[in-house]
């Protein structure tokens, strides 16, 4: 039986199985009522099997098969290192609780089928793990601990709550300190521990860059790409052909520049203005990606796989090789490039009234950094000015047509959750030896602007063609978050007005009330915990943060999979080759594409939070014992968090608040000395010392210094 024929067959058992009028059955009688006899049997039980395996059915201890019971579920086991877990379900809005003594050992990430407990009391609703269908966790990465004959591994990963067992044979000759890749053999039993094998050494924990290959394994993140992409990579040319460049619209002679950061070196997008009868023509010009990575090829199958380029605090790991993200597809000064242009004409009023979006060949003129064009526009720098003269009349009205838009924008609702992101200073070894925030100026901005009026446009002319198409969702939270949310701001005397639902503009306008307040951070902060993550879906829902109906990512195709997958439909488009065939692939293919951006996406982010988290333990590592002025930025009751002007975080435990008994007031958000009345509470200035920076831990702890009490 071919595996096209046995999943089909599978496919319709399961079907039957899971139909309302079917009654559970033993194998002989599914076999009398589906005529198979003789091998088939066979098939017919492997079949049975592999969907009970699957958690698609279930088999009953009188060995009858049957569809799922109520209250029975299957989804992904997510640990805790407290013993218990949480079990994530497809479709279900809240994870279901598990407790300790009905994990059945379940590790972090397994695929579980469990059963949904009666009489639940809490905020989670209880659930028992039956039956482990599939181990997630294959492989881990930790810190190796060595006793007389054997050792065990500390998982780096924080939701697991176990170490891992190593028989001296199967350490690799690792020793204490060592950073390791574990291959799991057992996964244990109450009695017994988890059990492995040391498959790979990274160095010692003092070594630099261990640190951060050590996330980077944990993470299962592809570094180095197969002999099969870079095969492919060979035949791709260093420069633009004249064949190329046939049929495309000629924007060679419009003034253009890129934009960046001062290091970086993939460049996909360049922007121009011109002006016109009552307004401007902006053109956002995006690196012509596609035409180099060809649908089903290796370096597109590899892309997809990647989902995502990942920015680390001291390296990027490209979605595509070099020769394609700093090469032939990076939109670098004097060259010939190919790309697909989205140029919009904008009025007076900031407002969109027509577009474009073609293939075109373009050629910027200059590549420029945020500090030289914030230099032009906000210091006024006569130098910088002089030195890019024939540009500044253009960046000027760049800088006129991007707040505009903004304010545009921000009459609609749009939210805007300004942190502040750490910039850090690495000396040869990678060590940081400077710490501060990035502060956004007028040109990042501008640039963020016209980003996001292209990706708007975009999404907005694809959803009206009734094309298949890849958007950028943000949905509107869920009430009670905003419930929680708007309980805790009563405590400070602000409001949210909620209405039927949540509308952004309530959003925006907390933000706008919170600022320069003592509150601010944490506010904001809860604010954007109440919201849902972004995603990537083939259905257009909004995107609830911009307060926008239509958007998409469009912009990034050398460092994102789903603008380049866009670009592809868009080409197809614009040349009149969607047939019914295409649509129905693009139909087909884009819920996985979605799903599987989406998930590389979270990979990404929690990479680089991890990585900078790594990188400010070890600079506070080296300042043991120095003083720092500080806000205080969170109060639980086990601690006061404090942030210092360089975005590191510590917190201040109570056991280490020596001179009085602290007791925590909820409602007020305050930590209240018992004897002597001392109170410390948010964004109360303090100064503290560091006590400790845990690399292990990734933690920071701090005490206050005398002078605060």
């Amino acid at each position: 039986m071919t595996e096209e024929l046995k999943n089909e067959r599978k496919e319709n058992i399961y079907t039957l199985i899971n139909d309302d009028d079917y009654r559970p059955l033993k194998f002989k009688e599914l076999c009398y009522l589906l005529q198979i006899g003789g091998r088939d049997k066979d098939d017919l039980l492997e079949i049975l099997n592999e969907l009970v395996d699957e958690g698609r059915i279930e088999k009953t201890s009188k060995g009858k098969y049957q569809k799922l019971g109520k209250g029975v579920l299957v989804g992904t086991f997510i640990s805790n290192q407290r013993g218990f877990g949480f079990v994530r379900v497809e479709g279900y809005k809240e994870d279901f609780f598990v407790p300790q003594k009905y994990t059945m050992g379940a590790f972090h990430n397994d695929k579980v089928l469990i059963r949904v407990a009666s009489g639940n009391r809490g905020r989670s609703t209880e659930a028992h793990v039956e039956r482990i269908l599939e181990r997630g966790l294959k492989q881990l990465v930790g810190t190796y601990q060595k006793n007389r004959n054997f050792g065990f591994v500390i998982p780096d990963n924080g939701k697991l709550d176990s170490d891992i067992f190593i028989p001296e044979k199967k350490s690799m000759g690792a020793v204490t300190g060592h950073k390791v890749v574990v291959e799991i053999t057992n996964y244990g039993e109450k009695s017994k521990s988890a059990e492995g094998r040391v498959v790979e050494i990274l160095g010692h924990i003092n070594d630099p860059e261990t640190d951060v290959l050590s996330v980077v394994r944990d993470l299962d993140i592809p570094v180095d790409f197969p002999d099969v992409v870079m095969a492919e990579v060979k035949n791709i040319p260093d420069e633009v052909t004249t064949k190329e460049m046939a049929g495309r619209t000629d924007l060679r002679q419009l003034q253009t520049v890129t934009i960046d950061g001062e290091d970086a070196k993939d460049l996909d997008d360049a922007v121009s203005l011109t002006e016109v009868e009552n307004g401007w023509k902006l053109g956002v010009h995006i690196a012509d990606v596609t035409n180099y990575v060809q649908e089903k090829s290796a370096l597109d199958r590899e892309a997809l796989k990647r989902g995502t380029s990942v920015y680390l605090a001291d390296r990027v790991i490209p979605m595509l090789p070099h020769k394609l993200s700093n090469g032939i597809c990076s939109l670098n000064a004097g060259e010939n490039r190919l790309a697909l242009s989205c140029i919009m004409t904008v009025d007076k009023k900031g407002e969109i009234v027509d577009h474009v979006i073609a293939e075109t060949v373009i050629r910027v003129d200059q590549r420029m950094s945020y500090t030289s064009v914030a230099k032009i526009l906000e210091a006024q720098d006569e130098q910088e000015r002089q030195k890019y003269e024939k540009l500044v009349p253009m960046f000027e009205q760049m800088a006129e047509v991007s707040g505009l838009l903004r304010e545009r924008r921000k009459k609609r609702g749009a939210i805007d959750f300004d942190f502040p992101e750490t910039k850090m200073i690495l000396d040869e070894q990678g060590r940081p030896v400077e710490l501060k925030p990035y502060e956004r100026n007028v040109a990042t901005k501008m640039i963020e602007d016209f980003m996001l009026a292209a990706n708007e446009t975009v999404a907005e002319e694809y959803f009206w063609r009734e094309i298949p198409f890849l958007y950028r969702t943000h949905e509107a939270p869920e009430e009670d978050k905003v419930k929680k949310l708007s309980t805790f701001i009563n405590n400070f005397g602000y409001h949210i007005h909620m209405g039927n639902e949540i509308r952004p503009k309530e959003i925006q306008k907390l933000l706008e009330k919170v600022e320069g307040t003592p509150q601010e951070a944490l506010i904001s902060r809860l604010a954007l915990r109440s919201m849902k993550q972004a995603r990537y879906t083939p259905e257009n829902a909004g995107h609830f943060g911009l307060a926008a109906q239509y958007y998409t990512h469009f912009t990034s195709p050398i460092r994102r999979y789903p603008d380049l997958q866009i670009h592809r439909i868009i080409k197809e488009n614009l040349r009149g080759r969607l047939s019914d065939d295409r649509m129905a692939h693009y139909e087909k293919i884009l819920q996985e594409v979605a799903t599987q951006s989406s998930e590389m996406e979270r990979r990404a982010e929690e990479a680089e939070r991890e990585t900078v988290k790594l990188k400010k333990v070890e600079y506070m590592q080296d300042r043991i014992g120095e003083e720092f002025e500080g806000v205080i930025s969170g109060i639980t009751k086990w601690g006061a968090y404090v942030e210092l002007p360089n975005t590191i975080e510590g917190l201040v435990h109570v056991v280490n608040m020596k001179d009085d008994h602290y007791e925590y007031r909820e409602e007020q958000y305050e930590l209240v000395g018992e004897h002597f009345r001392n109170v410390y509470k948010l964004g109360q200035r303090v100064r503290v010392r560091v006590l400790g920076a845990d690399r292990l831990q990734r933690t920071i702890d701090f005490e206050f210094c005398e002078e605060n009490e």
